[in-house]
């Protein structure tokens, strides 16, 4: 996907609450035995939600872009405050931004990277000067599920604006590839998600995000050792370092992408904060690859090339590094009540 115009990433922003529960504490309430390969998960609290997040990210974003006035901004999430009413206003009345295309994006774990290819093609046309794209979820996960240990709360919010010595990354290139796969759903009045878990490795994850990124490496005559760094969606540990070992990237091209073993997996966010801890120690030259995965199912992959202005832009970054290391442990009574896990 070509866009007229170069576009950039001109500020970037993330949101992790402040609360995490071990899954050791999952393990004594529901499983027994061992935990997984999760330490813990990051909690939203009882007065946070899909849009709060999303506002602190997005103010987070804006202010390291150094934009006041957007012209879209595009919500990614499958967790949505409401089931009819879009969160993107609230997150656009929130900023003071009310002359703006504003829409909620909806395709599972890759709803922010659809987001920002939208985005960069209002931007890539010329339609608009600078647009934002969120992805944020809260944990979902039926209670005793093998959800539960895998995800959790966060958000991520990423400026694109016409590439110039202020943006901090270029989009070199990106692709999508999408296909009818029922590896996970929820219908419509459900609370909890439903998984087939037969279908979540090969025919979904492995078989989606393999695809984009070959796509991409052909489109664009590029290879995995072109690039300084990989992202991947992580819906546990594991799978991230299988694909990229599997599309020839090395283990110290993907080491600060994992960070699902400390926050789990936080659904819209999971690539975009992986690529925000990524961009917090990137030097400008770096090429950094990103691929998404949403269950439905889809890949969304993208080149990006770091610029000078990395240095200058990554004063205002409030560190995903730090955002994890700042947190305070609960049990699962208080996670229930934050999450109303016993509630109809």
């Amino acid at each position: 996907m070509k866009t007229h115009y170069d576009v950039g990433i001109a500020g970037y922003g993330v949101y992790l609450p402040l609360y995490r529960l071990p899954t050791t504490e999952i393990a004594r309430v529901w499983k027994g035995g061992g935990a997984g390969p999760n330490k813990e998960k990051a909690v939203a609290s009882i007065d946070e939600d899909s849009s709060t997040m999303a506002v602190e990210a997005a103010r987070r974003a804006m202010d390291m872009a150094e934009v006041s006035r957007l012209g879209a901004i595009f919500v990614g999430t499958e967790s949505k405050p409401y089931a009819v009413k879009p969160t993107s206003t609230i997150v656009a009345q929130a900023l003071g931004q009310h002359f703006v295309l504003a829409s909620d994006m909806e395709f599972a774990c890759k709803a922010a990277t659809e987001a920002i290819q939208v985005i960069r093609g209002l931007v890539g046309s010329g339609m608009i000067q600078n647009g934002l794209a969120i992805g944020v979820d809260t944990a979902q996960g039926r209670p005793g599920d093998d959800l539960e240990f895998t995800t959790g709360s966060g958000a991520a919010a990423y400026v694109l604006s016409r590439s110039s010595p202020e943006t901090l990354a270029t989009v070199e290139a990106g692709v999508s590839y999408v296909t009818d796969t029922g590896d996970f759903w929820r219908r419509q009045n459900e609370k909890y998600p439903r998984h087939l878990s037969r279908f979540t490795g090969e025919p979904a994850y492995f078989h989606h995000v393999e695809t984009s990124v070959k796509q991409l490496f052909e489109a664009y005559g590029l290879k995995a050792s072109d690039f300084t760094y990989a992202v991947f969606h992580q819906p546990n540990p594991r799978f991230p370092v299988e694909v990229a070992h599997r599309l020839g990237f090395k283990a110290e091209q993907i080491k600060t992408g994992l960070l699902n073993p400390m926050i789990g997996n936080t659904y819209s966010a999971s690539s975009p904060m992986g690529l925000a801890a990524v961009l917090d120690e990137a030097k400008p030259g770096d090429r950094v690859m990103i691929a998404s995965f949403g269950s439905g199912a889809g890949s969304d992959a993208f080149a990006l090339r770091v610029t000078d202005a990395i240095e200058k832009k990554r004063k205002k970054a409030v560190k995903v590094a730090d955002l994890i290391s700042k947190n305070t442990k609960i049990d699962y009574a208080t996670y229930a009540k934050f999450r109303g896990k016993f509630t109809k």
